[in-house]
Formats: C-alpha cells, sequence, structure tokens
C-alpha cells in the first residue's frame, strides 16, 4: 500500500514507498551557537552501513517542500537521507527566513559532520541540493574531500547573471531594498520582500510561472512566510557557484529542465565541461517539476547515476 496523503499539492498523485520500507528518526546539530533540526531516513532490511544523502532546502525552501517523498525513495533503494532545515527556516531555531549562501553552506557542513557520530549509517556522503542550495553543495564539495559524489538538481550556478537578466530596473530596486534593510533591521525597520512573485514585483525568484510551481510545493501544515529580509537579494546578486565547479573532485550530477525559467539547461550543460567528473542530464522539465509533474524521471536519473558512481 502507498503510504499517506501527500501534504503539497504538487505531489498529490505520487505513489511513496511503504512505510515499512524505511524508518526515520530526528536528528539535531549546533551550528555557531545554533540549533539546525532534520530528519534522518534509514533503508529497511539488512542494508548494512549504507551511504547518506544530505539534503539541503532550495531557495527559502524548509525540508517539507517536497523533499520527504524524494529521501524516501533514496531510502527505499537502499541509501540513508538526512534532509535538514536551514537555520531561520522550519524546524530550525530563529525564523527570520534569511537567504544567505554563506551561513547556509555551514549549515551542509555541520549537517555532513553530525552524521559521522550516527552508529546506523556508512562512511559514504552525498551532497544533493536543488535550486540555489545545489550552487552550496557544489561549492562545499570543491572544499571538502570527504565527498562521494553530488547530485544538483535544477542548480543555480551563476545568480549574478539570473539578476542581471531582470534588467537594471530589478537590480537597481534590489539593491536599495536590500541596503535600507541591511541598515534599518537593527533598528527595527527592517525590510522584507516576497520569496517567489510574479514578474513586475521585486522578489527573490519572478520568473514566469515560478510561483505557482514554487507555492504548490509548501506543505500546508507550515508556518512558512513568503517572505525573506530584503537583504537576502544583496547575499544572492555575486553568488556564482560556477567558478569553483573545476575544484570538485567527486563525480557529480547537474540535472537541467529544457522548460526552466530560471536556469537555462544550455548554460548547465556548458558549465558541466568545468566539473571534472561531471554528468549532466537535460530533461523536459521545468525548474520545480521534478519535485511533482516529472518527479518520477527525475528520481530515475539521480538514482541511475548514483548507482554508477558509488557502486561503478
Amino acid at each position: 500500500m502507498t503510504r499517506r496523503n501527500p501534504v503539497n499539492r504538487a505531489q498529490r498523485r505520487l505513489v511513496r514507498p511503504p512505510r515499512e520500507r524505511f524508518s526515520t528518526r530526528d536528528l539535531a546539530f549546533d551550528v555557531d551557537g545554533e540549533t539546525c533540526r532534520g530528519t534522518l531516513y534509514l533503508p529497511g532490511g539488512d542494508d548494512d552501513d549504507p551511504p547518506v544523502v544530505v539534503m539541503a532546502p532550495g531557495l527559502g525552501a524548509e525540508r517539507s517542500f517536497g523533499y520527504p517523498a524524494i529521501a524516501e525513495r533514496f531510502a527505499d533503494a537502499g541509501y540513508a537521507a538526512f534532509s535538514f532545515d536551514h537555520r531561520g527556516f522550519g524546524e530550525s531555531e530563529g525564523d527570520s527566513q534569511l537567504v544567505h549562501p554563506g551561513p547556509q553552506r555551514d549549515d551542509c557542513a555541520g549537517a555532513i559532520d553530525r552524521l559521522s557520530r550516527v552508529d546506523a549509517v556508512g562512511r559514504g556522503r552525498i551532497l544533493w541540493g536543488a535550486s540555489l542550495s545545489a550552487g552550496h553543495v557544489l561549492t562545499l564539495a570543491a572544499d571538502r574531500r570527504d565527498v562521494d559524489a553530488v547530485v544538483a538538481v535544477t542548480p543555480v550556478l551563476d545568480a549574478r547573471s539570473i539578476v542581471t537578466d531582470r534588467g537594471g530596473r530589478y537590480v537597481a530596486r534590489a539593491g536599495l531594498a536590500g541596503v535600507s534593510d541591511l541598515l534599518g533591521h537593527r533598528f527595527g525597520r527592517g525590510r522584507t520582500v516576497p520569496i517567489v512573485g510574479e514578474k513586475a514585483e521585486l522578489a527573490a525568484i519572478t520568473e514566469p510561472g515560478t510561483k505557482r510551481g514554487y507555492l504548490d510545493l509548501v506543505d500546508r501544515e507550515s508556518s512558512w512566510r513568503n517572505e525573506t529580509p530584503a537583504r537576502s537579494l544583496l547575499r544572492l546578486v555575486n553568488y556564482r557557484p560556477i567558478e569553483r565547479l573545476a575544484e570538485v573532485r567527486a563525480p557529480t550530477l547537474l540535472l537541467a529542465g529544457t522548460d526552466d525559467p530560471i536556469v537555462s539547461a544550455e548554460a548547465v550543460v556548458d558549465a558541466a565541461a568545468d566539473l571534472r567528473r561531471g554528468t549532466v542530464v537535460s530533461m523536459p522539465a521545468d525548474h520545480f517539476s521534478p519535485f511533482g509533474t516529472d518527479f518520477e524521471p527525475a528520481v530515475g536519473h539521480q538514482l541511475s547515476f548514483l548507482r554508477d558512481a558509488l557502486d561503478g
């Protein structure tokens, strides 16, 4: 039998593994004195010392936004998966919903280190990210030598290019709002912008069609707000994980959507040439459909890559 009723609109028709095929446990870890919380998915049966997929949520997202369905599939295939909330989001400490690549990479590193104290998993480490967090795990993989594979779904590799493509007016508005918030938030005069909005809005994500796709992944029981401090925009404009790809030693999958309005598949294919051990897959999908309507082929590509990278 299938598991339970889905908790977001985008995944209502997904077939989930039976609950007896995996188990879960809660894990917490500290980063710079603040607590991050997550869920560890463990394969059932006789899978001893499974490698772990460390799953980082995308731009402004919580770990409940479609990620459990993917973690379950990893566990069903014999991999453990650890999905966590960044600080300021979900069940982790704070509720600022600030998007800041540096501290969020630190959260990912803290998640990896926490797993070294879990007896139920092996030493294999796979970093997994989607959208903005794909950039986080790629830059983290460039820094570390204990990463066995990387999976990057619809990866944001050059946020500066995305922002500048929105035009000079957007860049100017984002800069003014960001500086205003940066100066004012210490005195209770901060400003927020939507995480995802329409094309004419000043939001972190504005590309046509993305608002519905993003909001359809929001957990119906979440207290998430569609807002982030405007200074988040300042952190994004100079974020360029593409500059670190040549330093990634681990086998890496870049999964691109040919209908993605945020990151073109062509840009992902071009960037993959810098990877030492890169695999790039372009499939019919938009930025968020690998979690919904294109879930099965997207997960299939990821599992196929992991089998080749870890067992081959």
